[in-house]
């Protein structure tokens, strides 16, 4: 099983088109061929992941499936690429994955090395609304650092819904850049002791990936 991410930039004529596909899409794309999990998400700058932060022009879907062609020629993904004036396309190699999303473990580990290349970080969580000002005060610090950490490509911020439901999606040049960020950044590292202190998530998971496609993203090598 392999996984794939889809980041449209649509057109603004279709942004009611989108908000359509959030409430009935999700249904058609976890039943094309071979889909064993699908999530449809917003996206924003993921700095304090309320609805301030959402870009109406750019959602994002995740796929994990056995056959990415298939999804890639699926009517579904075609309407969205009618619709949608540039998008990125992210083949991805799942190397761990800690955690659970909507009460399942959706990234199959292949057991394969790391290759040493670039890596895709896609980290989730449900917020628990009695630690939800806690957290929202804690998230600027982090995502100003997070910005400014050497070796990060790409960052969004992705949810399935405007608030509660929150996560991030990023590209970064190596594992070690990424390791960097997560355990040797002070802000991220206090962001970490404070989810263990408060408890603030109800479920979170964290996931790192190899980008198979790098051919696709010149700017990556």
């Amino acid at each position: 099983m392999a996984t794939i991410v889809y980041i449209f930039t649509i057109k603004k004529q279709s942004i009611p088109f989108a908000f359509l596909q959030m409430a009935i899409g999700r249904r058609t794309a976890r039943k094309i061929s071979g889909v064993s999990f699908a999530k449809l998400m917003g996206t924003g700058t993921g700095r304090t992941f309320t609805p301030t932060d959402a870009d109406l022009k750019q959602w994002a879907v995740l796929f994990v499936a056995d056959d990415l062609d298939v999804i890639d020629q699926s009517p579904f993904i075609e309407r969205w690429k009618s619709r949608s004036t540039s998008f990125d396309k992210y083949l991805l190699d799942p190397i761990s994955s800690h955690g659970k999303w909507s009460k399942r473990e959706p990234f199959e580990i292949s057991g394969k090395k790391h290759g040493g290349g670039p890596v895709v970080a896609i980290t989730r969580a449900r917020l628990k609304w009695s630690q939800s000002i806690r957290f929202w005060r804690s998230i600027p610090p982090v995502v100003l650092d997070l910005h400014q950490s050497p070796g990060l490509l790409f960052s969004i911020g992705i949810g399935e819904a405007p608030i509660g439901l929150q996560g991030t999606f990023s590209l970064w040049e190596s594992a070690g850049a990424l390791r960097d960020f997560a355990y040797k950044n002070a802000p991220h590292r206090a962001v970490i002791e404070d989810t263990k202190r408060f408890d603030w998530y109800s479920e979170e998971l964290f996931a790192r990936f190899d980008l198979i496609n790098t051919a696709d993203f010149p700017h990556v090598h």
